[in-house]
């Protein structure tokens, strides 16, 4: 049976271009809509839209599974391209040492950051460590997002590693939304090793095993200041990419470490972070296809300067908005606490940071094709707004879930009335 979404007071994020484009520079700021509108789908995929004075009985209602919009909005779900939400426990005592004085470098150094993070998920069985971050993608579910890309990296040996993997492929198995798997190992030096003696155990034990597992979509470096330089980063890639795993890199939140250009070098699809970005690194972003992601709540949480996202976007490059959603630098998926940031400390207007966490984001994770625009032969993975004036009410309502219902695979998966 086909369904039909009806009393959209608008649907926002609309494409009819026969190919998806990724949004960039002026662009950014352009989203197609149609108001007082409705969404025919048919299984999981959209088949048809269009708004009431068009519909001329397109099909007969008596045929159709109704949803009501209630004068709701409907938009795309976001689309996270930037999470580490397998993880253990909590650490909110280096929350309290920031606060009382301390750098995350000082905090690294007394054992605590991903080390702590590996410390903690070492010693806590797989089945904890699953229902924890279960937890985690069904809470992110409800706020709106319908793809996400989880990364591993808080194991740092081989056991460890393939652990948070193999949990990460249980997510992809459990539930309904689109999961793609970063092997991150090379995320920080464990304390037993020396870097180079790590890089080897990366190379040649971590990533044959994982390729045997198929355990990952990408690869991942921690490029920056007091982790991996570009020259160990580009040979944990190259080996990656000898696999079959395209690049993501983390680069530039702490220092100018040369990360954004390895990631163009070795034709990364996302750099993120990007702290530290001057007109040097824009100009090499702008002669790539690579996509700067950015993640306005790591900046906040840990104090850190701001990317330079108006100079990214006014230069004419595209930008990815993601959570990073982690247990030290920003423990929350909420993408519209995110947009939120992203307009009051970047100086993002809303139609930017929708398009940055929808279409922009699902190039950021290779699925521009089936998710990110509302449009005919996409997954209906929908996000229905309550009664709200505009989409620019979301990033300003701060922290509010404005969500009335989620709809993955052309399913009602979340009901703020019901709460399922």
């Amino acid at each position: 049976m086909k369904t039909l979404i009806k009393n959209i007071k608008e649907i926002i994020g609309l494409s009819n271009n026969q190919k998806s484009y990724i949004k960039k520079g002026k662009k950014l700021k352009l989203i197609e809509s149609i108001k007082d509108g409705w969404i025919l789908i048919e299984d999981n995929i959209i088949v048809d839209y269009g708004s009431m004075d068009n519909w001329n009985g397109v099909e007969d209602w008596n045929n159709l599974e109704i949803i009501d919009a209630e004068n709701g909005i409907v938009l795309p779900t976001w689309c996270d391209s930037h999470t580490h939400i397998v993880y253990a426990g909590s650490r909110e005592n280096e929350f309290v040492d920031r606060i009382n004085g301390l750098s995350y470098e000082e905090i690294a150094e007394r054992g605590g950051g991903i080390l702590n993070s590996a410390k903690l998920l070492s010693k806590t069985d797989e089945k904890t460590i699953y229902q924890q971050s279960a937890n985690r993608v069904e809470k992110v579910i409800k706020y709106g997002t319908g793809a996400l890309e989880i990364k591993s990296g808080y194991g740092l040996n081989i056991k460890d590693e393939i652990k948070m993997l193999q949990i990460i492929q249980e997510l992809k198995n459990n539930f309904p939304i689109q999961i793609k798997s970063t092997f991150l190992g090379a995320h920080a030096v464990p304390k037993n090793l020396t870097k180079e003696q790590y890089i080897s155990n990366i190379i040649n034990d971590m990533l044959p095993e994982i390729n045997k597992q198929k355990l990952a979509d990408y690869i991942d470096v921690f490029c920056d200041k007091g982790f991996f330089n570009p020259e160990e980063t580009e040979r944990i890639l190259e080996a990656g990419k000898k696999y079959g795993l395209q690049p993501k890199i983390h680069a530039n939140e702490l220092d100018y470490s040369g990360g954004i250009q390895i990631g163009v070098k070795m034709n990364a699809l996302t750099v993120d972070h990007l702290e530290f970005t001057s007109n040097k690194e824009i100009e090499i972003l702008k002669k790539s296809s690579t996509i700067p992601t950015l993640l306005p709540g790591t900046a906040f949480f840990l104090g850190l300067k701001y990317p330079p996202a108006r100079k990214i976007v006014d230069s004419g490059l595209p930008i990815a908005l993601a959570t990073d959603f982690n247990p030290g630098s920003c423990p929350t998926g909420n993408m519209s606490l995110i947009m939120t940031l992203a307009c009051v400390n970047m100086k993002l207007t809303p139609t930017e940071v929708i398009n940055a966490a929808t279409i922009n984001g699902a190039y950021a994770m290779g699925l521009e094709n089936s998710l990110g625009e509302i449009k005919k032969g996409k997954i209906a993975n929908l996000i229905i707004t309550k009664d709200i004036k505009s989409i620019n009410y979301i990033p300003y309502s701060m922290g509010e879930n404005n969500i009335n219902k989620v709809i993955i695979n052309g399913k009602i998966y979340y009901d703020s009335e019901t709460n399922y």
